[in-house]
C-alpha cells in the first residue's frame, strides 16, 4: 500500500473519531482503514482527550488490536446499545449502501452496525462505485455443512463464486469457523432483492451487503474530506 493511500485511510479516520465524546460506547470496525481510527482512538485515550469509553470489538483481531493501543472493551451483552461505530467499506454507492466482509468479519460488523445509533463508514475514494458490485465480490459467510449446495444457490442468483483462503492457499475460516463464499455478481441491478434471497437461504449466516445501516460516510481524497449523512 503507497504512503498516500496510508495517509487517505489516516484523514479519514482522524474525521470520524472527532464524533466520539467521552463516555461513549463504540464499535470497533474491521479493516485497514478502521485499524488507523483504532491507532487515533487510543491515542486520545493516552492523551486523555478521551475519557471512560468502552470499546465494542468486531473480531478477535480487533479485539487484540484494541488492547494494544489501550481502548478498554465491554460486550455487546453488557451494552446493547452503541453510541457510535466506526468501520471500513469495501465498496460504497450513492445510497451509502456498502459491501463489506473482506475481512471476514461481517457477521460481527453487521451485529454491531444494527445496535449502532450511527454508523460512520471511512474510505478513501476508491472505494467508491457507481453501482455495487462493480468492484468488489459479495462476501458470503457459510457453515460447512452444506457449503456447496450454497455455492450452487448463489451461482443461481448470476454470481461468479470462489472459496476464500488465506495467502499459503489454506481455506479462510472466520472467528465463527465458517467459509466465506466471495460471490462476484459484477454490477448488481436490485441490490435488494440479492439481499432478500441470501437472507432467506438456510445455510447462509450472513452477507456483505449492508444496507440502510450507514448513518455517515467520510471520504478522505487528495481534494480533501467529504462528508455525508444518509437522507
Amino acid at each position: 500500500m503507497s504512503s498516500s493511500a496510508i495517509e487517505l485511510k489516516r484523514q479519514a479516520a482522524a474525521a470520524a473519531v472527532q464524533f466520539i465524546e467521552s463516555g461513549m460506547v463504540i464499535g470497533l470496525g474491521a479493516g485497514s482503514t478502521a485499524y488507523e481510527a483504532l491507532v487515533q482512538i487510543g491515542q486520545a485515550i493516552a492523551a486523555g482527550t478521551l475519557r471512560d469509553v468502552v470499546g465494542v470489538p468486531c473480531s478477535k483481531q480487533v479485539a487484540a488490536d484494541a488492547e494494544r493501543f489501550g481502548i478498554p472493551l465491554t460486550t455487546l451483552d453488557d451494552h446493547p446499545v452503541i453510541d457510535l461505530t466506526i468501520d471500513g467499506a469495501d465498496e460504497v454507492d450513492p445510497q451509502l449502501r456498502v459491501i463489506k466482509g473482506g475481512g471476514g468479519a461481517l457477521l460481527y460488523e453487521k451485529i454491531v452496525a444494527q445496535s449502532s445509533r450511527r454508523e460512520v463508514i471511512i474510505v478513501d475514494a476508491s472505494k467508491l462505485s457507481s453501482v455495487l458490485g462493480t468492484v468488489w465480490a459479495v462476501p458470503v459467510e457459510v457453515i460447512p455443512f452444506g457449503a456447496q449446495a450454497q455455492w450452487g444457490f448463489l451461482e443461481g442468483l448470476g454470481a461468479s463464486v470462489s472459496l476464500r483462503k488465506i495467502k499459503d492457499g489454506a481455506t479462510f475460516y472466520t472467528d465463527q469457523h465458517n467459509l466465506i463464499l466471495d460471490a462476484r455478481f459484477g454490477p448488481i441491478g436490485d441490490v435488494e432483492a440479492v439481499a432478500q434471497a441470501m437472507n432467506n437461504r438456510a445455510g447462509i449466516v450472513e452477507h456483505g451487503l449492508f444496507l440502510g445501516l450507514v448513518t455517515d460516510l467520510i471520504v478522505a481524497s487528495p481534494d480533501g474530506i467529504r462528508h455525508e449523512r444518509a437522507s
